[in-house]
């Protein structure tokens, strides 16, 4: 489980990056809702905390490949593979953030542990 911040440091609308291996994304959105994601997009190494959301969506800010929040689809191609999709829960008002065991989906070149 990644301790990732108080609740009151992460502002609807905002994004971070947790230094992970992969690393993930956590999304607090304008309707007040929290996600987690594998932040590295499945097309090519950019990282989806830089990227734009509206609704229930994050897009790339490489290509512009977009997935969804809930369940890491790819809703916008080139991307054509899933991001994992972590468990989000605020415990005494920080973030904690519960990773999936799935393995990840990473861009050609990129391994877990960086690049290739």
């Amino acid at each position: 489980m990644h301790n990732v911040c108080p609740l009151s440091a992460l502002a609807p609308g905002d994004a971070l990056r947790l230094d992970t291996s992969p690393p993930i994304a956590v999304f607090h959105t304008e309707d007040g809702e929290l996600f987690a994601l594998d932040d590295t997009c499945t097309h090519q190494d950019a990282s989806l905390a830089d990227g734009w959301v509206e609704g229930c969506e994050v897009e790339c800010p490489l290509h512009a490949s977009r997935f969804n929040l809930r369940t890491g689809a790819v809703d916008a191609p080139p991307a054509k593979l899933p991001v994992r999709v972590h468990t989000v829960t605020v415990v005494d008002g920080q973030i904690m953030v519960q990773e999936s065991e799935d393995a990840p989906n990473l861009p050609p070149g990129l391994t877990v542990d960086g690049h290739a």
